[in-house]
């Protein structure tokens, strides 16, 4: 009998994390993981379809990656700048340069390797420390951040997986 790996949290800490934010760094480890199985071999050909006009499997990911790098930024009490804006203004569309499946899991990949860099030197004594986000400064906290961005990418895996998993069992139609 084969025994699967147990989830990300279920294998004990992740080193020098703070306490407080293992969640976060258990969420988003296991999503990389989640991400990168459910789209080995994924047809480069569906990358930016959208059946039932549901969001892309291309969407997501890069929203996966954008939304960790906008609310860590936020986090770090640093305004966006010009390239995270313009990125998460066309997420939703085919970047100009051709991108790959792969591509865009690795890119994700190392997202995950940046934010729980960042975990791993956040003071758990700024956690409650106020935050704003976006053009109109709406408030949150540092915690508040870290906690939605590991919620948010686990809503959009959630998501991608359904759609990779129609994708995958229904015929392209044109």
């Amino acid at each position: 009998m084969t025994h699967s790996r147990p989830e990300a949290w279920l294998r004990g800490p992740v080193p020098d994390v703070p306490p407080l934010l293992q969640p976060v760094a258990h969420a988003l480890l296991q999503a990389r993981e989640e991400v990168s199985s459910l789209l080995d071999g994924f047809p480069e050909d569906l990358l930016w379809a959208r059946p039932a006009g549901v969001a892309s499997v291309g969407f997501h990911l890069r929203h996966l990656s954008g939304v960790v790098d906008r609310l860590f930024t936020y986090a770090r009490g640093v305004s966006l700048n010009p390239s995270q804006l313009h990125a998460l203004e066309t997420e939703a569309s085919p970047p100009d340069q051709v991108v790959t499946v792969q591509e865009l899991v690795v890119m994700f990949s190392m997202q995950v390797e940046r934010a729980i860099a960042q975990l791993l030197t956040t003071d758990s004594k700024t956690l409650v420390e106020p935050r704003t986000v976006g053009r109109d400064k709406l408030p949150s906290t540092v915690l508040g951040l870290l906690v939605h961005a590991a919620e948010h990418v686990q809503r959009h895996l959630g998501q991608l997986l359904v759609t990779v998993r129609v994708q995958s069992s229904a015929p392209l139609r044109g």
